[in-house]
């Protein structure tokens, strides 16, 4: 078991046993390091304030992991691993001091072959899309944080992107492939795992496993045209998205539904989404332009913005950091007293769920919607709305609405895995984490069912 009280000399002893290493005992650096996009809730930013790891380490080769690994088995010293701290349910902040590997500089390139690639898990995902680019690939999710986010971060604590809309969230079958992973032992072990077994790892904030390496499936490297379509009723914007996104025979990488007034606060935009239109973001292969703009004229809409790849890349500035939680964070930009929660909508009646919720609560939640398939290819939603908070009553009561209407919520105010996913936590990844972290050092104080 842990010691709650690591001891105070960690700080000095750590770097003395293992000086080559990159040792980061800055109390202001290892502060921003401890800390997270989890200020995107007015819950967790009060519950997380004074959280903080006792010092850092960057470590660059496998060996080097291994023996940081090793020193803190033999004394319990509490580890908690980070990429770029990108996520939002602090995921990456020590709850009980100790040490924070940051594994930013542990990002090789390995391989791309046959629509797969490798790398380690502290590449950025920009730097993976970019390596894959010359073998005619790309990878299948992207999510709106993909030039910062490591491959590492978003296998441990994000769900999908971009991408999405074709190939479901990182949790559908055939999207990782396998990873390679080490235990925390004194004399730590590093196995290779294949899906499913590697995907108990997934989602689990580094709870339960040091993931090393990811392989996971890519996609055939498309030109994208990046465009706005906008509609002047809530019902036809929505309506457009849903039908954009399960049209089949259309080749497309992402969907985005900015009901008004979500879309006025992309300020930077406002010239392609004007006051009181509803907005949606779409990036479209060039062969299914055509049939993206048939379905805009039958629902009414209007194309305000249109990029083609070569014109995305020579600004470089793409829509895609307007959508998923990059929405969150421009709008935040525009009014800091908002704030957000995560939904997945039921398959089969979306559309009816979305309108009966926004006629219920319009102006309170502000309606962000992305479209794209579940883990078993059904063409659905899932929402980042906006909320305009004003205490944590009402945000549970916004909650509880949702799931009256049927609305899966994974509650993003909360650090403990088994409440954001609503208690619904694979039992085998408890028993992973008793394989692979039997000492329980991993990001402590993040799952309800440890020790148990």
């Amino acid at each position: 078991m842990i010691d709650e009280n690591p001891p105070v000399s960690l700080a000095a002893r750590l770097p003395e046993e293992l000086s080559d290493l990159d040792w980061i005992s800055d109390p202001q650096r290892v502060g921003r390091l401890s800390q997270d996009f989890s200020w995107f809730s007015p819950v967790l930013k009060r519950q997380l304030a004074d959280k903080r790891a006792d010092i850092a380490v960057r470590p660059r080769t496998e060996d080097e992991i291994r023996r940081i690994v090793a020193a803190c088995a033999r004394d319990a010293i509490p580890i908690t691993l980070r990429g770029s701290g990108t996520g939002n349910y602090g995921q990456s902040v020590p709850l009980r001091g100790g040490l924070l590997i940051d594994l930013s500089g542990y990002n090789g390139f390995g391989w791309v072959r046959d629509g797969v690639g490798r790398a380690q898990a502290g590449i950025r995902l920009a730097e993976f899309d970019r390596q894959a680019r010359p073998h005619g690939c790309e990878l299948r999710w992207l999510p709106s944080t993909f030039r910062s986010a490591t491959l590492g971060g978003l296998f441990g604590g994000g769900f999908g992107g971009a991408g999405s809309i074709t190939y479901g969230p990182v949790a559908a079958p055939g999207n990782v492939l396998g990873a390679r992973v080490m235990t925390v032992e004194p004399e730590p072990r590093v196995l290779e795992l294949r899906s499913p077994e590697a995907m108990l790892l997934h989602h689990t904030y580094g709870t339960n496993g040091i993931v090393l390496e990811l392989e996971v499936a890519l996609a055939p490297l498309i030109a994208w045209t990046e465009c706005i379509a906008t509609f002047a009723s809530f019902d036809a914007g929505i309506g457009f998205a849903s039908a954009f996104a399960a049209a089949p025979g259309i080749v497309k990488k992402e969907a985005c539904f900015l009901a008004a007034p979500t879309a006025e606060l992309m300020t930077s935009l406002a010239e392609f989404m004007p006051k009181g239109l509803h907005a949606v973001i779409v990036l479209v292969a060039p062969s299914s332009e055509g049939a993206m703009l048939e379905l805009v004229a039958r629902f009414g809409g209007t194309l305000s913005y249109r990029k083609s790849a070569d014109e995305v890349r020579a600004s470089n500035r793409t829509l895609l950091e307007y959508t998923w939680n990059h929405t969150t964070l421009v709008a935040l930009k525009t009014d800091k007293s908002l704030t957000y929660i995560q939904s997945a909508f039921d398959p089969v009646r979306h559309l009816e769920q979305a309108r009966a919720l926004e006629r219920e609560l319009a102006g309170e939640v502000l309606m962000h919607l992305e479209f794209l398939r579940t883990k078993d290819g059904a063409s659905t939603c899932s929402g980042l709305q906006l909320i305009r908070y004003t205490n944590d009553a009402r945000l549970d009561e916004i909650m509880r609405i949702h799931r009256e209407h049927g609305v899966h919520i994974n509650n993003p105010h909360t650090y403990v895995v088994e409440d954001g996913k609503q208690a619904l936590l694979n039992p085998a990844m408890l028993d992973v984490k008793a394989r692979f972290d039997p000492q329980g050092l991993l990001n402590p104080g993040k799952l309800r069912g440890w020790p148990r």
